[in-house]
Order: C-alpha cells, then structure tokens, then sequence
C-alpha cells in the first residue's frame, strides 16, 4: 500500500484506515498480510492522530489570538 502523502488528507488516510479495519475484522488473512496490515494501520492510525491534535492546537489558539487582538485594537470613539 502507498504511504500517506505528507500533505495527504485526513479523510484518505481515514477512510483507508477504515477499510484496513474491515479487512481484519473479516478474517481470512494470511498471517503475513494480516500484519502488514495492521502495521499499515498503525501509521495511518498515527497520521490521523496528528493531524487531529494539530486542527486541535489550531482551534484553541484562536480564542487567544482573537481575544488578543481586540484587546490591542484602538477604542472605538
């Protein structure tokens, strides 16, 4: 399987991750590709949970970053 692209997307890397559950749950794997499997699912798995903390870090500063600004901007007279 390809690696994530460094700017690939959260949904691919999701929705691959998804797929890669499906084909576990399912059963029938051979034991070599049921591992790499689950290595695959590892990263992505990782990928997924960084970019969320980074959406998450991106969204906390704003209420700081907006509340900052105001707090500089010149009284309106």
């Amino acid at each position: 399987m390809p690696n994530p692209e460094p700017g690939g997307s959260f949904e691919t890397a999701f929705r691959e991750l998804q797929q890669i559950v499906e084909q576990l749950e399912d059963g029938g794997l051979e034991l070599e590709r049921a591992i790499q499997l689950y290595e695959r699912g590892t990263q992505l798995a990782q990928t997924c949970e960084r970019v969320v903390d980074q959406a998450e870090l991106r969204v906390t500063r704003l209420p700081a970053e907006t509340a900052s600004a105001l707090s500089d901007a010149p009284a309106e007279t």
